[in-house]
């Protein structure tokens, strides 16, 4: 079983957005981490990446369920989460994590 490890440097802190009809996005983290473990308080459309901005193609993940989702490795910029709702806006919650 692999075990998730929440990277404690506060360069690595948790960030969290508000999202509406309109996604919202954290202010990011540099490249590193392996994976961000992300919940949101309603229903939401999520998206990990460079300058990403979630739309409702993005991945679905239900209220109140942390997922970890792998971070793609793009050109080692910063790196963000984006969420947009599915039926009522809400806060995305972000923690970079790697995976033991």
């Amino acid at each position: 079983m692999e075990l998730l490890r929440p990277l404690n440097d506060a360069g690595f802190a948790t960030q969290s957005a508000a999202y509406t009809g309109t996604a919202g996005s954290v202010t990011g983290w540099n490249a590193g981490p392996q994976g961000v473990l992300v919940w949101c308080t309603t229903d939401a459309y999520v998206l990990v990446g460079e300058s990403v901005t979630a739309t409702s193609a993005a991945t679905p993940l239900p209220a109140y369920t942390p997922v970890p989702i792998t971070v793609p490795q793009g050109t080692g910029g910063v790196w963000r989460v984006s969420a947009i709702q599915i039926s009522a806006g809400g806060t995305m919650y972000a923690k970079p994590i790697n995976i033991q």
